[in-house]
């Protein structure tokens, strides 16, 4: 046996030689695996004997027969011959694909060349068979092990040409039983991407071990990966040969929570929300810890970093390009980085537009006139040679050059729905009123349950509770009807801001160009149908001169309130802007699901059905959180920048967490019965009717929701059939243990988190999940450019107060009212920058996944012929789903997704093709 093949994975002092089986090889001898147990922990050890003939090590196929894939090609198996079968074993074969980059350096490619080369001698991937059934002599798994080596003819799927595929030959004993896990030991310098490894030659047809993971260097990290077979078992139900395994896989996940982790790392872990501010850099750059009694907060995944210099319970940061830490499963793959460049790239480029002009002007400027707006789809921002040479950064000029050599329409913003075929819609009242109910944020819109309006707020601090809207003020906008009648017939709705940003209000203001109020806006659904906004509310701090700080403005007749009511909706769709992406869309989606993955990986093996299930709604998530830590949610980041809170958003955030946030009315139901807008119904599919029947997000949004019911339920009775099979799955309990306690730790001891206990419990639990994950966040996530992307329908700040009678520059306003309302909005430069970003966070990458459908590359997911019948099954019901939203978008009668100018209710269809398409419900939280 020659040097390089006498190898040994975490030496120990004393190696046992392997028990003699007998036609195994010449000296009858097979590898075996070997557990011991090492500081407490579960090690893994491939051992390979120094007196094994290398004849054993590089065992052949005598008999190979030609059969098909699953996608039609050949490849050579390895099948029994009579002659082995009668010594007492038989040969296999397995698959190893790789998935190499799609576009490569010169240097990668030769490195690459390389890596073929050792791959096929021999020399560069170890494998390891670990069967189902124990050895009687080691008390663990039986195992074979070979090198991979050799290269398949091509790969068997042609499709994807940065595909791999090698070979690996085993001699296996006629007892060795099913293989449920293969270690793999990479002995590269560096990680390779293994999609999957299917063993042919058992009985029963191929064996799958879908990977899709990095494979560590030996180099990083001693320890061989363990991929268990596409089989779904209960922790009771693991056959006896994989149980260290999976017990051991978990533990190598879960780590000890010490250390800064590497990038090569595969540790799911917690930590607060340490790492937003940057205070070494700049004090104005300090950010309170999210994840405390103070604030509390959800958790994040850990890091490691060193604290800061100057705040001890901080983390220091990481700033682009440099990567932040996730678990190395969790990063983009490649296509979806390309995406994700190209959009930063775009955002890069749309921000030259307000740089210039701000360069050229010396300051920021507003936008003077509605026609700046319009050139930012009608005619881009084109740079004239002149002034090229007016701007003196040597870092820009440069980069101007090269965006005008090669088109001047990089420039240019594509025209987002809202105007698209009405350019005048935002204007109008039944619009503003309609997209509470069909817009990117239609979940905050409630039920007025009681009047008068009371505040929650201490008296003592934020004066009266009372609202100033006035039931006179109301009643002249219900045609007649008392205002008792109105909330009785569930006709009175309202938009309340008041209470959640009140205490925040006095800082904001006191933040340069920022003026903002706490809003109340009061709606009327009327006899047409119709929902219209009666009267708003806009309430600032008390001062001892005005202990009663609030204004209501109504429509009115005339064009000064007509003007001010414009300035008035701009305030609310302000708040509204900023509460969707700090509350809505952040908090409740993006960061309240990160803790459910990370306790998923820490306690469900890989191949536990629960995990099974959820895996694909757990896509991308922790690495696109991890890029809204370092460029969006920090501390002078892009939110901050171009949203009415400012440095407090993230402080705002925790504050909606503390106050109002519950994992048991995330269920949409559940949300839609608490806020007023359902009563419960048994009569009807998910058990409530809706008090608006033409709720686009609600409707569309029950019809996702009861097709994720259905197929969570059947999948949940196919693997619980047993009593107490719920209470007795030890690694359910320790997850659903770990999302309270640790990942949402500051709620821990909350009464309402759901038991655990009952097939009804997990069910409704995972619908939940599956939920935020898909159709949630698809329906308040991807109408962001479509409905945010025009500034006036929905600016993310306001830089004036409305201007009072008595004021110094009230008579400028009724001089030029258009000046002064666009004077309030947004600046050119915090315009772009946000619609750039919407522009991006609006986009379906290429290689999205989405609900109902399961991607090519990962078509052998589960080996159970009943699963795959009940997903197909939801498939299909989605299908139905799709043709009904069709359906009711044609429908006139739903005034809230048809009309003349009215864009479609879409972002709750399930498909959808790349780009901005207002459409789509991808699986997972991936952007």
């Amino acid at each position: 046996m020659t040097s390089a093949l006498k190898v040994q994975f975490l030496t120990s002092p004393a190696i046992r030689r392997a028990p003699a089986v007998p036609g195994a090889g010449k000296d009858g001898r097979l590898r075996q695996a070997r557990f011991a147990r090492s500081k407490g922990r579960l090690m893994i050890r491939a051992v390979v004997n120094s007196d094994q003939n290398k004849a054993a090590m590089e065992t052949t196929v005598t008999k190979s027969s030609e059969s098909k894939d699953v996608n039609g090609s050949s490849l050579l198996v390895a099948s029994s011959s009579s002659s082995n079968k009668e010594e007492g074993v038989f040969d296999v074969r397995a698959v190893i694909t790789v998935r190499k980059k799609m576009k490569e350096k010169l240097t990668e490619k030769i490195e690459d060349q390389w890596e073929l080369f050792v791959n096929g001698i021999g020399k560069g991937i170890l494998i390891q068979l670990i069967s189902e059934e124990i050895d009687p002599v080691t008390n663990s798994g039986k195992s074979v092990e070979s090198a991979v080596r050799g290269w398949m003819p091509k790969p068997s799927n042609s499709s994807h040409p940065n595909i791999v595929e090698y070979g690996a030959n085993f001699t296996v004993p006629s007892d060795f039983g099913k293989p449920g896990a293969v270690l793999i030991t990479n002995l590269h310098g560096k990680e390779f991407y293994l999609a999957e490894i299917v063993v042919h030659g058992f009985d029963g047809g191929p064996m799958f071990f879908p990977a899709n993971t990095w494979i560590h260097s030996r180099n990083d990290n001693p320890e061989s990966r363990i991929i268990f077979r596409n089989q779904a078992y209960l922790p009771s139900q693991t056959p006896d040969g994989i149980k260290d395994l999976r017990r051991e896989d978990l533990l190598s996940i879960r780590g000890n929570g010490k250390g800064e982790r590497k990038p090569h790392d595969r540790i799911y872990d917690y930590a607060p929300y340490n790492d937003l501010g940057n205070p070494d850099k700049d004090e104005e750059l300090a950010r309170p810890v999210l994840g405390s009694e103070e604030r509390p907060y959800p958790r994040r995944c850990r890091t490691g970093r060193p604290p800061t210099k100057t705040k001890p319970l901080c983390e220091s940061r990481i700033e682009k390009p440099h990567p932040v830490y996730v678990p190395r499963d969790e990063t983009f793959e490649e296509i979806k980085q390309n995406t994700f460049s190209a959009g930063r790239l775009k955002a890069l480029l749309h921000n030259l537009i307000p740089s210039i002009a701000a360069t050229l002007s010396s300051s920021d400027i507003p936008f003077t006139c509605f026609s700046d707006i319009d050139k930012l789809y009608n005619s881009g921002f084109l740079l004239k040679e002149d002034d090229q040479a007016v701007v003196q950064n040597p870092f820009v000029v440069p980069l101007m050059r090269q965006v005008l050599s090669v088109s001047e329409r990089l420039l240019k913003y594509d025209t987002p729905a809202i105007i698209k075929m009405d350019r005048f819609a935002w204007l109008r009242d039944n619009e503003f009123a309609r997209q509470t109910l069909a817009g990117v944020n239609p979940v905050n819109i409630e039920i007025l349950k009681e009047f008068p309006i009371l505040s929650k707020l201490d008296p003592a601090v934020y004066g009266p509770p009372e609202s100033a809207i006035t039931k006179e003020l109301i009643e002249e906008e219900l045609h007649g009807m008392s205002i008792e009648q109105a909330i009785e017939e569930k006709r009175l709705f309202i938009l309340d801001y008041h209470d959640m940003l009140l205490p925040f209000i006095y800082k904001i203001n006191s933040l340069p160009d920022r003026k903002s109020y706490a809003s109340r806006t009061v709606f009327f659904y009327n006899k047409a149908s119709m929902l219209r906004p009666i009267a708003i509310e806009l309430s600032l701090p008390p001062t001892p001169s005005s202990p009663r700080n609030k204004h209501v403005y109504s429509h009115g007749h005339d064009a000064t309130t007509h003007w001010i009511w414009k300035l008035a909706k701009a305030h609310v769709c302000s708040n509204d802007a900023g509460i969707h992406q700090l509350v809505n869309h952040w908090l409740r989606t993006h960061a309240c699901m990160e803790p459910y993955i990370i306790a998923a990986h820490r306690h469900l093996s890989s191949m536990h059905p629960i995990f099974m299930l959820l895996h694909p709604h757990m896509r991308y998530t922790l690495e696109i959180n991890a890029l809204a830590r370092q460029s969006l949610i920090n501390g002078g980041g892009i939110i901050e920048a171009s949203f009415f809170p400012g440095k407090y958003a993230m402080e705002l955030s925790a504050a909606a967490y503390k106050s109002m946030w519950r994992f048991d009315m995330e269920a949409l139901p559940a949300d839609l019965i608490r806020r007023g807008m359902a009563v419960e119904d048994p009569s009807m599919p998910c058990g409530v009717k809706l008090v608006i029947e033409d709720y686009p997000y609600a409707s569309d949004g029950l019809l996702i929701w009861s097709a994720i019911k259905e197929w969570v339920e059947s999948y949940v009775e196919h693997f619980y059939s047993e009593p107490k099979s719920i209470t007795s799955d030890v690694e359910l309990q320790a997850w659903w243990s770990d999302v309270k306690n640790k990942g949402h730790h500051d709620k821990r001891n909350e009464p309402w988190w759901p038991q655990l206990n009952t097939k009804e419990d997990l069910s409704g639990i995972v619908t939940t999940i599956i939920w935020i994950a898909s159709g949630q966040h698809a329906a308040i996530n991807f109408g962001q450019y479509p409905f945010g992307g025009y500034v006036p329908n929905r600016p993310t700040l306001m830089r004036k107060l409305i201007l009072q009678e008595n004021e110094p520059d009230y008579e400028k306003f009724m001089v030029n009212p258009q000046r002064t309302f666009l004077s309030s909005l947004p600046t050119q430069l915090q315009a772009t920058k946000v619609m750039a970003v919407q522009d991006t966070l609006s986009t379906h990458s290429p290689d999205e996944e989405y609900l109902g459908q399961v991607n090519q590359l990962h078509s052998h997911w589960i080996n159970d012929p009943e699963v795959l019948k009940i997903f197909n099954k939801f498939s299909a019901k989605l299908e139905e789903v799709e043709n009904v939203i069709n359906k009711r978008n044609k429908d006139v009668r739903l005034k809230a997704r048809c009309g003349a100018g009215i864009p479609p209710y879409e972002l709750l269809v399930p498909s959808s093709g790349p780009g901005v398409t207002g459409r789509g419900i991808p699986n997972s939280i991936s952007i």
